[in-house]
């Protein structure tokens, strides 16, 4: 809709010019050329084709798109790439070593804490913050702390466990 009087033009808001980051996610770096409103989960699932993170609400509401940057939880669809620029980044897909499954993995595995997957990426990325936090020591921590992640199929217990199992077996 136009809310601009009649017979008065209005021209398109004018794009912001490409801006240069480098990154290093996964491990490998990444020189590009940005538009500045250019999102981590944006830059991640369409111009990197790492899909692994997940857009969910867009919002910062539901953490399905928690990565890790310079090692702490974030969530990717609200921080823009420029504001990151010489950072690492981890994602579910950098999480697993030379074909090892990092131990949240498996403990997600082990204990079926995926419903429908949705989720899985921003929960065990957001779980792998946690533990290198250090803060969560029961059940009730983890909860607490995981409480940025939205499940909306009920795994919370098994995500738990879970994350239990991986705090039992040394922080990765």
């Amino acid at each position: 809709m136009n809310d601009a009087p009649s017979g008065t033009a209005t021209k398109p808001a004018a794009s912001p010019q490409a801006v240069s980051v480098n990154l290093t996610i996964n491990g490998q770096r990444h020189s590009l050329t940005l538009d500045p409103r250019t999102t981590i989960l944006d830059l991640l699932r369409e111009q990197l084709d790492l899909t692994g993170t997940k857009k969910g609400c867009d919002q910062g509401q539901c953490g399905a798109c928690t990565v890790l940057i310079e090692g702490r939880r974030v969530n990717s669809c609200l921080t823009f790439a420029v504001m990151h620029d010489g950072a690492e980044i981890t994602t579910i897909e950098g999480l697993a070593r030379g074909g090892t499954l990092h131990p949240l993995q498996q403990a997600f595995i082990d204990h079926d804490a995926f419903q429908c997957g949705y989720c899985t990426p921003g929960q065990i990325c957001s779980a792998a913050g946690l533990l290198a936090e250090g803060r969560a020591k029961t059940a009730e921590e983890i909860r607490e702390l995981m409480s940025g992640n939205i499940c909306r199929c009920g795994a919370y217990t098994n995500i738990v466990a879970a994350i239990q199992q991986a705090m039992e077996r040394g922080r990765p």
